[in-house]
Parts: structure tokens; sequence; C-alpha cells
């Protein structure tokens, strides 16, 4: 199959194969002879593809192959404890390659160093079009994908998997924009006080702001203009079954903005970076470099404070006074206070998402002993996290090593509501608008 013909195939045929087989109307061995005699056969050998091709088809085939095997996993019974078998028999291209052999072969071609299988940078980076961050329409942040023709691939071809993908794009293009304007303030030699760090840090909160909204509108959408809970327990997160035993499935948590925006926070949890060492497989070359280089530095709240010779433990325990004092004498640690702390709701506002698609239903079916899914449990996300996982890490965020100033900052207000007492020309300014381009 040529290369636009398998781009078309995935974008009408994948869906409706799918839809068909989940329903009941055709079976998993009907849809793997297409695969094996219409669709693999005459692809082209990798090598002559450049990295932008290679990136398309790893996008077509991830989800071909993701399809496959779950597809797989669901009708044998030793399926989910042997994977790779859901593959036996299928030969791709000219060569008549295994198809995980070219599957790796395709991905080593794209020069990301992207794992061999599909991720969340081919299934939502790579897949759905360019998005733009602007301020007052000036450029903030790009983020670029591999597709001009305005469609995003999906599995099932529902406009629910669709918006879920435009979701998660939105807001990794949001979270670029932030770590755009933060990552250079790493640099050890960088003054964090300066006016041009305070600009920096006061557009980065409102962009945090920004996101916190993105997540809110959607958690606000009836189901038919968002996605079924249902639909996303039951259909969408059973396409992420494991490849081969041991790998790391295609998730949200993968987001190497978020990841990256955690290190130059920071983050009070045990271990945290060992818990992201275990998704180093399935990044890419550049975003394990980017977080190895953060993970080797100090926070830019802990360089804050050494710059104003205290640190989070003498702030802790500091009086209304002393923390009155500090700011007098250091008037922008309140600009970054507000941004640990739109940091701190952005990541609450994520976890509402995460409660209401996913651990809030499964906790109904678990009280009406309806179980849980067997490819996918829906009691964790992809990567393993649990609820109270994804709370500790919430709740770490929220007591950032500025929070002990909220004790003047805020008279009486809860954690979560926005900071009433700050003078409006603290506030960035600017419309801030995510829009998807191609």
């Amino acid at each position: 199959m040529e290369l636009q013909q398998l781009g078309a195939w995935v974008l009408d045929e994948l869906p409706a194969w799918n839809r068909a087989i989940l329903s009941g109307e055709a079976s998993a061995e009907s849809f793997n002879a297409v695969i094996r005699e219409n669709v693999l056969p005459g692809l082209p050998d990798p090598a002559r593809l450049d990295p932008s091709e290679a990136r398309r088809q790893v996008v077509h085939l991830g989800l071909i192959g993701a399809s496959t095997a779950r597809h797989y996993q669901e009708r044998m019974p030793d399926g989910k404890a042997n994977p790779e078998r859901a593959f036996d028999g299928f030969a791709a291209g000219t060569e008549e390659l295994p198809f995980l052999t070219y599957f790796a072969a395709l991905t080593d071609r794209t020069g990301t160093g992207h794992c061999h299988r599909d991720s969340y940078a081919s299934l939502v980076r790579w897949n759905v079009g360019t998005v733009e961050v602007r301020l007052d329409g000036r450029p903030l942040a790009v983020l670029p994908g591999e597709f001009d023709d305005g469609r995003v691939r999906s599995y099932t071809g529902t406009g629910g998997e669709e918006r879920f993908f435009v979701l998660v794009k939105r807001s990794e293009a949001l979270e670029l924009a932030v770590n755009t304007l933060l990552e250079p303030l790493a640099d050890g030699d960088t003054r964090l006080d300066g006016p041009d760090v305070v600009t920096r840090v006061r557009l980065a909160t409102g962009l945090l702001d920004a996101l916190r909204q993105v997540f809110v509108d959607f958690a606000a959408q009836p189901p038919e203009r968002s996605m079924p809970a249902d639909h996303f327990m039951d259909v969408f997160r059973q396409f992420a079954v494991h490849w081969s035993p041991g790998d790391v499935p295609p998730s949200g948590a993968l987001d190497p903005e978020a990841l990256k925006r955690d290190f130059l926070l920071g983050i009070d949890i045990e271990n945290y970076d060992q818990h992201v060492r275990r998704l180093f497989p399935a990044l890419l070359d550049d975003e394990r470099a980017a977080l190895d280089r953060l993970m080797a530095q100090p926070t830019l709240p802990e360089r804050l404070l050494a710059s104003c010779a205290t640190d989070a433990g003498r702030l802790a325990t500091a009086g209304p006074a002393d923390l009155r004092r500090l700011l007098r004498d250091n008037p922008t640690l309140q600009d970054w206070y507000r941004l640990l702390t739109a940091h701190a709701r952005a990541a609450g506002a994520h976890l509402m998402l995460s409660k209401r698609f996913l651990f809030k239903p499964q906790y109904q079916r678990d009280l009406a002993g309806v179980g849980d899914q067997v490819l996918v449990s829906n009691r964790a996300g992809t990567t393993g996290m649990t609820e109270s996982f994804l709370e500790r890490l919430t709740r770490a965020r929220r007591n950032h090593p500025l929070a002990p100033l909220r004790r003047v900052l805020t008279s009486g207000t809860p954690d979560d509501e926005p900071l009433d007492t700050v003078p409006s020309d603290m506030s960035p300014a600017g419309s801030v608008a995510v829009a998807l381009v191609a």
C-alpha cells in the first residue's frame, strides 16, 4: 500500500473496522486478514522516507498496531501475558519484515529517539495539527504537528476522541509557552528578581491560569461535546495495551512539558525523579535530555529563597511579622508565590478531570459490583498512577516552598481560590488564545 493510501485507510477504514469489531458486527480475524493482505504489503523501506514522512507513518501504524493488539488481547486468554503474539504473521514492506521490526525501523528513521511502539508523542503531538499560543495576537509558542489537513486520526473516529486529543495538545502548547518563559531562568547566573524576570513570571502565571481554564471548560461540557466517561473508560483507554511485556503505553502522564515544569518549580515527593525516569523509555531524546538537565539543578524557588538569605524550612516556621518583612524587602516573592499557586491550581484542575472521567465512574462501578476492565484497568492511569498518588502530587504542588506566604497574602481564602488581596497591577496583562492552526 502506498503512503497516501495508508493515510486515507487509517482516517476512514480503521475507525470503521474498530467500531464494527467492538459492536460484534465484524471479527478480529477478518480485520487481521485485511491488515496482512491489503495494508502492510508494499509499504516502502523506512530508509527511503525522510524523517517527517517517517513520523507520519509512525502515527498511522501506531494506531493500527494498538488496534491489532487490543483485539488480540481481548479474544485470547493469554493475550495480556504474550502481547507481542498479536503481530504474528504480520509482514510489512517490500522486504516483508515482521511488523514490530518494521515499526522499530520506522521510529528510528524519525531521528527522535521514539520508542518502538505508539507513544504520547505520536498519538497526540504528531497526530494533531499545529497549535499556537498567542498573547494579544502575538505568538508565544508553537507546537507543530505532522499533518496539515485539519484531520485528527483516532481509534473509532468519534468526535469525543478527536476532542480529547486536541484538548491534550492544547494543554501541552500552553505548558510549552510557560516553560519557554521559565527555562532560561534555570541558568544559575540569572537573577530571579529583575524586571525582565518579573515580566516572565507574571506572564507564565497568566498562562497557567489559562491552562486551568482549558481543563475546567472541557469538564463543563456535556458528554456529547466532550467525551462520555463510558467511552473514555471502555473504548478509548482500552487501546492503550502493551505491545511487549513491560513497555510504556501512551498516556497524558508522558506530557514532557508538565514533567519539566515540576522540576523547574519543584515538587516535594520522595523519589519523584525515579518515578519520572521509569517513563523515560516512552519519551523522545530531547525530552529525556531536558529532564536530566533540570533534575540536576536546584529548582527556581530554591534559588529564589537562597537569594533572599532564607530557605523553605525557615520560611515554614516564620511568623506573620517576619513574613511581611521578607515581602517588603523582596517584593518579587509575591509574583513567584502567585506563579506557584497557579501551577498548583492547574494541577488541581487536571486532577478534577481525572476524577470526573475515570476515578469517580469506576468507584461507582465498584459499588455496583460491575468491576473493572480486563485489558487496561480503570482504577489507575495507563502508567499506573492511582487516584491517591495524583492527590499526593496535587497536595505537594499546593504546599510549595512559598506556601507559608499565604498566611499574609490572603485573608482566610481557600487554597484553590483566587488571591483577591493581590493588587490588580500585579496581574499579567493581555488576552491568551490557544488556536489549532493546522
